[in-house]
């Protein structure tokens, strides 16, 4: 039997978690029941079944029983709303479609819904209080040590400080370099050389050694692994990743072997869902709100020049594939080939009404649909001609990553300055940057930012032609 496998760091208690989980649900609802209808019928039991099933696969598909020792609550509450959440939304849409919710009381759904939400993150508050206790108190905490003064090494050091609930007592750095060699200031000290951790780990003085040496000082690693391997202390690698720019980098398991993607997408499982509610929402109300300013720009286009009412350019959208992207016609030409030119300032090629709706932004409105189409997001990098992104993906470094995630109607380059024309190599470069630190930040909280900066101060630019 192959005894080669890495097991990935779930919680040790993620039965009891989802347990818990499901206590709370059924739990709250049959106390709300009982107060408001004096007891809890067959209806609502399978109801609550259902919503316990729609539950746990939002829960699983955003790995929220994994575990969260290294992680700060806010995080974890709201790992754990979310797929609450959506397992309410999908009970709301079944009674829609169904036409089964007239049998159920509004109020008991509603003191239900929100009582639980409060009794999930009540309860995972309590028990990290109480793990925070009992480590406080010396309880389930583990000596550890790190060898290599790298940046990694003093990152993680940082980490163990910050994080006191981790239950690790972090006793100081182990070096075979020399002094110079250090990479920063050590929050923690320098104990010596390794040939001293590895007596201290024989001796049984230590429980974790975590080795955070560059990836290129293979040799050093591998006698560093074995020396450890005679010791009882668990050995963990603290592999420098971010020497390649990882941009959401996450795990994969094929079969038992895993991998490490460096360059993907920020939306995967319950992100994506919550992308893409975000994307449909947002586009029916703006388009029911714009639609009056939609008639009056296309009339203004139709009148102001001959030519079609809307222009369909071809573009790259999600991992590069091409999209058709909509816009009201502002020129008199329309280049959709090899050879597409940009919008300068006084360009001939613009109607004097499509230089206002350029400025304006008003000719950007079609792409709503775009998004309704599932083309296209509300936020994300803009998209560029096929032959600008020829162009510049093959002497602007990590261009083409920008194309990890859906071109957006508005994006973190925009409101940061960088819309409109790109007339030199540096406001490109600055262009991608932003929409890499959008992808790599990504979270619908940003979003919001974004929409409502663009709203302010996006629509109209002095770069806009």
């Amino acid at each position: 039997m192959d005894s080669r496998k890495i097991r990935t760091h779930g919680t040790e208690f993620a039965i009891l978690y989802r347990l818990c989980d499901l206590a709370v649900i059924s739990g709250t609802l049959a106390i709300v029941s009982q107060i408001y209808l004096g007891s809890i019928s067959e209806a609502w039991l399978h109801l609550a079944t259902l919503i316990c099933i729609f539950y746990l696969l939002f829960a699983e598909s955003s790995h929220l029983y994994r575990s969260w020792r290294i992680s700060n609550f806010q995080g974890q509450m709201v790992a754990t709303l979310l797929p609450w959440c959506g397992a309410c939304l999908l009970l709301v849409a079944y009674f829609f479609f169904s036409k089964s919710g007239i049998q159920f009381s509004r109020v008991v759904m509603t003191l239900w819904f929100t009582g639980t939400a409060v009794g999930l993150v009540l309860w995972r508050f309590m028990a990290r209080a109480a793990l925070s206790r009992l480590r406080n108190h010396g309880f389930n905490t583990r000596r550890a040590v790190i060898i290599g003064t790298t940046a990694n090494g003093i990152e993680l050091a940082q980490e163990f400080q910050r994080n006191h609930t981790l239950g690790i007592t972090l006793l100081g750095f182990y070096e075979d370099r020399s002094s110079d060699r250090v990479e920063g200031t050590l929050p923690a000290p320098m104990l010596g050389k390794v040939s001293e951790a590895l007596e201290l780990a024989r001796q049984g003085e230590l429980q974790h050694v975590y080795i955070a040496m560059p990836m290129h000082a293979k040799d050093r690693i591998a006698r560093y692994l074995n020396q450890f391997a005679d010791t009882t202390a668990t050995t963990y690698l603290v592999p420098d990743f971010f020497t390649y720019n990882l941009l959401h980098s996450r795990w994969q398991t094929i079969g038992h072997v895993h991998t490490l993607s460096v360059h993907d997408t920020p939306f995967s499982g319950i992100a994506a869902w919550a992308k893409r509610l975000e994307d449909i929402v947002l586009s029916i109300l703006i388009l029911l709100l714009i639609s009056p300013v939609l008639l009056a720009v296309a009339i203004g286009v139709k009148l102001s020049s001959p030519g079609p009412v809307i222009f369909k350019q071809h573009r790259y959208g999600l991992d590069g594939s091409k999209i058709n992207v909509w816009k009201f016609r502002s020129m008199s030409v329309m280049d959709n080939g090899d050879d597409v030119k940009q919008a300068t300032k006084n360009d001939p090629r613009v109607t004097p009404f499509g230089a206002f709706i350029r400025r304006t932004s008003l000719d950007e409105l079609p792409q709503f649909f775009n998004v309704l189409q599932g083309r296209m997001s509300i936020v994300g990098p803009r998209p560029h001609a096929v032959a600008h992104n020829e162009q510049y993906r093959a002497i602007v470094d990590r261009y083409m990553l920008r194309h990890k995630v859906k071109p957006g109607i508005t994006g973190w380059a925009q409101i940061n300055g960088y819309r409109g024309e790109t007339d030199t190599l540096d406001k490109m470069e600055k262009r991608i940057q932003f929409d890499l630190e959008y992808i790599q930040n990504w979270s619908l909280w940003m979003d919001i930012k974004i929409v409502f900066a663009t709203v302010f101060k996006g629509f109209v630019g002095k770069t806009a032609y």
